[in-house]
């Protein structure tokens, strides 16, 4: 029986109802609990198509994604989405407060617990000056807050969670280089014990990832780490070079 924190795409093909040509071809691979897998491809490539696979926000057209060994489509939705912590790249927060969007997916978290995530989340900073703190009030779809505070808060609230398998689908695109590298650093030691599937278009939030699959037009082009893929993968030297002038690469 495979890990918790365990995905396995095989030969998974996608096409949208009506579409003449697929938008992702016989993908093939796994991600395991303590590693991180980073997807990356130009606009158009099928990265967003391939995470919503996970959480069925789309199904298979053929081939099967799995998790722990369980084919998604014959799991129970709510046995899913407790299993996958899902970031999606324009967050949405709940009307409420920060302590009820936080424990959305655990009710039962301690205050203590929610401050460790909006730590880990680097807000626990803009939190604690708000008004109320835990307590602050949230409008509906998180107006209240920037876009940055509102992807924090999001990742938050699935830390909170304790997911099999963490999703986030271009999550810190919302963020700075600084912030992106001090929340994936504080993010490691967190996850250890589950799956994290980072979708991204900026090199340097994937560079130190375990395994990362480069797309192109739904196909995957290139595998492997990042100096690996610089010598071998000519799509994926071509996106380093292309933002190689406003990023340090690692």
């Amino acid at each position: 029986m495979p890990e918790r924190g365990t995905v396995e795409f095989t030969d998974v093909s996608f096409t949208y109802p009506g579409a003449e040509s697929p938008v992702l071809c016989d993908l093939s691979f796994k991600i395991t609990p303590g590693r991180t897998t980073a997807i990356i491809g130009s606009t158009g490539s099928g990265k967003s198509t391939l995470v919503e696979l996970v959480p069925r926000l789309s199904d298979a057209t053929s081939g099967t994604v799995a998790i722990n060994g369980v084919d998604v489509r014959l799991l129970d939705s709510d046995l899913l989405a407790g299993s996958i912590g899902y970031i999606p790249q324009k967050a949405f927060l709940f009307s409420g407060t920060v302590a009820s969007n936080l424990r959305f997916g655990r009710p039962e978290a301690t205050d203590d617990e929610l401050w460790a995530a909006l730590e880990v989340a680097q807000a626990s900073g803009f939190v604690q000056s708000m008004p109320d703190g835990l307590d602050s009030r949230i409008t509906q779809g998180g107006t209240n807050v920037s876009g940055g505070q509102r992807q924090r808060l999001s990742i938050a609230r699935a830390l909170v969670a304790r997911p099999d398998v963490y999703v986030f689908d271009d999550s810190f695109s919302a963020l700075d280089l600084a912030t992106d590298a001090r929340l994936r650093l504080a993010l490691k030691p967190l996850v250890a014990e589950a799956g994290l599937l980072i979708v991204a278009q900026r090199v340097s939030t994937i560079a130190d990832a375990d395994q990362i699959i480069v797309l192109e037009a739904g196909r995957v082009v290139g595998r492997g780490r990042h100096v690996q893929l610089l010598e071998i993968c000519p799509t994926y030297a071509e996106i380093v070079d292309s933002q190689f002038d406003r990023e340090e690469i690692a």
